[in-house]
């Protein structure tokens, strides 16, 4: 199925199902997607294969002027956005200035639109980072994705690349305590001749420990919107993830849920 990439630094805003009117920002390549994950599912498509060269990441000082000169121009409409979202081509906290972005943003948006939330949306990998870390710990929604409690499914879904481990990983969401927002993508299918589907009571009943481990202050769950790079793959209906979200606000969780 066909995929894209975003083509600018600052794109949107849009209206995003879980956060507003978000304006988005890509601290990745603008022709190609750099993640440390490689999930059969992701919008953007596959990790390339292969690189001429290394990749180039826009600098911190570009982000700061292309975001300074959006939200001046929205605040002239007077359109500002609900939430500057981090998201764009792949892992945004592999940006090796990931902390200081954050902290120009904060500062922009308390200059132009001090009503503005700012999101991350993470796949969690680089959490062990303490820059990582701590810039995740300033902004208002901190969205750190957890597909599944069970390692072989994290490994056929999202597709780390390099090392990973889950139980490291849920340690770690667990230091963000009510900071935290889990956000997880239901679906269901096949790929490579593999049975996918984390709907199931098995992955459900390891995913509602989890949560409880690590107690975070919102769930967000959802499914596949757009198209995916993998074939095979369905979207999970409203009436499943109701009764997933349903399990999950019984157990004491503020749940959101996007079909």
């Amino acid at each position: 199925m066909a995929t894209f990439l975003f083509d600018e630094i600052i794109f949107g805003p849009v209206k995003s199902r879980r956060l507003g009117v978000s304006l988005g920002v890509n601290l990745l390549p603008t022709d190609s997607k750099v993640c440390s994950f490689d999930c059969i599912y992701c919008e953007c498509g596959w990790n390339p294969k292969a690189r001429e060269k290394k990749a180039e990441l826009p600098s911190r000082e570009l982000v700061a002027k292309e975001l300074d000169q959006k939200l001046k121009a929205m605040q002239r409409k007077g359109e500002l956005p609900d939430v500057i979202t981090f998201a764009g081509n792949g892992e945004p906290t592999l940006h090796p200035q990931f902390e200081g972005v954050i902290d120009d943003t904060i500062a922009l948006r308390n200059q132009f639109a001090p009503n503005c939330r700012i999101a991350v949306l993470t796949n969690a990998t680089m959490i062990h980072r303490e820059p990582v870390f701590r810039a995740l710990q300033k902004i208002e929604d901190n969205i750190l994705k957890l597909d599944s409690a069970i390692e072989s499914t994290v490994q056929a879904l999202d597709c780390p690349v390099g090392h990973y481990n889950l139980e490291k990983t849920i340690e770690l969401l667990q230091q963000f305590g009510k900071q935290a927002i889990i956000q997880t993508l239901f679906l269901q299918g096949s790929y490579n001749g593999q049975t996918i589907d984390n709907t199931t009571e098995e992955e459900l009943t390891a995913w509602l420990q989890a949560l409880k481990t690590i107690n975070p202050g919102q769930v967000m769950i959802y499914t596949i919107a757009r198209d995916t790079p993998a074939q095979g793959l369905q979207k999970v209906s409203m009436e499943k993830l109701n009764a997933i979200a349903k399990r999950a606000e019984e157990a004491g969780f503020e749940v959101q849920v996007s079909g």
